[in-house]
């Protein structure tokens, strides 16, 4: 299954390109992935809830273009004001010499 990259301009004129990933029964990661493409080092992700008929089975699934179609551009800058990086460069623990 191909997957589907939505535009997504952000708050510094950065193209990001947006992917829905995990969709669960009443949840999913919406991806703001870097134009760089080299690495994931970039990439921003942010949990969208849905309210959908689907979040009252846990035995359900939302299909990603249903969340998709529901990603206007007022909810992407939203998600992405609340975005977290994918990965940071911090160590996470500080080891004794």
């Amino acid at each position: 299954m191909a997957r589907q990259i939505k535009p997504f301009s952000g708050p510094d004129g950065t193209n990001w390109g947006v992917e829905v990933q995990v969709p669960g029964a009443s949840n999913a990661m919406i991806v703001f992935h870097h134009p760089g493409g080299k690495t994931a080092r970039l990439d921003r992700y942010a949990w969208d809830i849905w309210n959908g008929p689907e979040s009252r089975s846990v035995t359900s699934r939302v299909a990603p273009d249903k969340i998709m179609q529901g990603l206007t551009d007022e909810k992407l800058r939203a998600l992405f004001r609340r975005s977290m990086p994918v990965s940071n460069n911090l160590t996470r623990v500080d080891r004794a010499s």
